[in-house]
């Protein structure tokens, strides 16, 4: 069995599952958790971006985790929480030098973590594949971005 195949059946134990692009590439998206106060929303996603290179055999392997907010904002000042994403936007930034990048997915998971109430184990999607990419005699790699898939 190809490993794609054999790669898009083993998702079926995530919350997503893989699907095959028309790139040839496999991604999978799903909300991981989500939280209302009072007229706004927050949403955080994950998404995992994956392509099998037969000829090659290696696997390049890119993940994220993203939060987006929608509504009227609300602070409470008296505790000084912020509560909602409000009118605007945040941009983050991140330096990529070789193969590393400031801010990995596990200190994002840390960060929303403190606003969100969640049990995913982000580790779980990507040990996964690694180790059938492996199994298989195909080296694995992470990407630091989206577009080098």
């Amino acid at each position: 069995m190809p490993l794609e195949e054999k790669l898009i059946g083993l998702s079926g134990c995530f919350p997503a599952k893989f699907e095959k692009q028309k790139d040839g590439s496999l991604v999978a998206d799903f909300k991981v958790a989500e939280r209302k106060v009072f007229l706004s929303k927050k949403t955080l996603t994950y998404r995992c971006h994956l392509r099998v290179n037969e000829p090659e055999k290696a696997v390049t392997y890119y993940e994220r985790l993203t939060e987006k907010g929608l509504g009227i904002p609300v602070s409470s000042s008296l505790s000084g929480d912020d509560l909602t994403p409000g009118f605007g936007f945040k941009k983050e930034v991140y330096k990529i030098s070789g193969k590393e990048r400031g801010g990995t997915i596990e200190e994002q998971s840390k960060l929303f973590g403190k606003d969100y109430k969640y049990a995913f184990d982000w580790q779980k999607v990507r040990e996964t594949v690694k180790k059938e990419a492996q199994d298989a005699g195909y080296s694995f790699s992470v990407c630091l971005a989206e577009r080098s898939v």
